[in-house]
């Protein structure tokens, strides 16, 4: 028995340290960041961020077209005139505008799938990626980023946030997440550029997982249910056992 109790003990702190385990090894610590999948507007203005600026790379082949339109509210003709590729029909999956071969010789691996990014590294992650890019002349590319070093992917959105270099942490100074010194203004002040991330985050959050918003609120709905019943079944208890007490 005393055995068992040790191994669930050392199951229960190999669990504990997984996530810090995990942080360690892809950076430092992320930003403070709350995704908001029920804001629609935020989700919306993030559907035509992500395919602007980044599924010329990257895909989304587990979102369909047309249950993104359903989920933010975009008819079909906007679909197809503003977010969609000239060959795709609306029930398709999001795909990269890429061929797989030519960015496997452009940048070593062929750019990955980001559906689930959000769910495998975290919306914080994600939002600190975004943000995070910095001029490094050693790197191929000429940009690296502190939550994933030696990271193979260009500073796409570089043109808006700007060019900043990585700042030396002060002595004394504990450690925490990065710090970076602007270079070259880009065209966006550094607030329009935050909410910029923030959309495209919040989109991505959504495209990890569509029914969420739904899935909360009926957990809502279903807790008030439980705690009306609960009060009425203890009443019902009350009626049961008044002759007895």
């Amino acid at each position: 028995m005393k055995r068992l109790t040790f191994v669930a003990a050392g199951l229960s702190l190999a669990l504990a340290l997984i996530p810090t385990l995990s942080r360690a090894e892809e950076g430092p610590e992320p930003l403070s960041f709350r995704e908001d999948v029920g804001n629609l507007p935020s989700v919306q203005r993030g559907a035509r961020d992500f395919m602007a600026y980044c599924s010329g790379c990257h895909a989304m082949k587990y979102l369909r077209y047309n249950r993104m339109g359903t989920d933010l509210g975009i008819p079909d003709d906007l679909l197809k005139a503003n977010l969609m590729l000239g060959t795709d029909k609306v029930g398709d999956p999001i795909p990269s505008s890429m061929p797989a071969k030519q960015a496997e010789s452009w940048f070593g691996r062929v750019p990955p799938d980001l559906t689930l990014e959000t769910k495998a590294r975290g919306s914080a992650w994600v939002f600190s990626y975004l943000q995070s890019f910095y001029l490094d002349d050693k790197r191929p590319l000429g940009v690296n980023n502190p939550y994933l070093p030696g990271v193979s992917m260009p500073a796409v959105l570089g043109e808006l946030q700007g060019w900043q270099k990585l700042a030396a942490p002060e002595k004394g100074e504990a450690e925490g997440a990065p710090k970076f010194e602007l270079v070259q203004a880009g065209s966006m002040t550094p607030e329009e550029y935050k909410a910029f991330v923030t959309d495209l985050t919040n989109f991505m959050a959504y495209a990890s997982e569509p029914g969420k918003s739904e899935r909360i609120a009926l957990g809502g709905k279903v807790m008030l249910y439980l705690l009306v019943l609960l009060v009425l079944t203890y009443f019902l208890k009350k009626e049961f056992w008044r002759d007895i007490h």
